[in-house]
């Protein structure tokens, strides 16, 4: 059996999430893994929730993530985390937005590319690999201002990456 690594990326319409999940594709491609993507928009255009899961790995059957097994959690949303945490597995990791990081953004709308800064810490893709994912997937005006955003994501992963879902509180329903 291969090892295949399940992603799911959560946030409100208007956030970044299908940009995000592009970048991550495309670097996991990249990096020479198959990929596969699925989304949900549900009611994106009016703030509802909106989920991409990207799976990757050397042969990746699937685009759906099984049921409670989420490697990566990424949330652009507090409310996202609560709401998605029960499909990641314990040993699982949960990337979100942290004080320092929301202060230190070049600008509001770059905090999923921040994220996704903070996401390459963890995931085994090279430098080349992330920069030419971003190259792909952000428009050339907004290259740089996007650039600066991942970085700061990078330099403030350990603030925004908790290993581990022990803990944290898990949705009842």
């Amino acid at each position: 059996m291969t090892q295949v690594t399940n992603v799911l990326l959560v946030g409100v319409g208007g956030q970044g999430v299908l940009t995000a999940a592009r970048i991550l594709a495309e670097a996991a491609f990249a990096s020479g893994f198959g990929v596969t993507q699925s989304e949900v928009h549900g009611m994106s255009q009016r703030g509802g929730s909106v989920e991409c899961q990207v799976r990757f790995g050397q042969q990746v059957t699937s685009p759906l993530i099984p049921a409670g097994e989420t490697d990566v959690l990424l949330a652009l949303d507090r409310e996202e985390v609560d709401r998605s945490l029960p499909t990641v597995r314990v040993e699982g990791t949960v990337v979100s937005p942290a004080a320092q990081l929301l202060d230190a953004l070049p600008h509001p709308r770059t905090l999923n590319v921040a994220l996704i800064g903070a996401l390459s810490t963890v995931l085994p893709f090279s430098g080349r690999a992330w920069r030419s994912a971003l190259v792909r997937v952000l428009p050339p005006r907004f290259y740089a201002l996007n650039r600066q955003a991942f970085d700061t994501g990078r330099g403030l992963a350990r603030l925004c990456i908790r290993q581990g879902t022990k803990g944290l509180p898990k949705d009842e329903t």
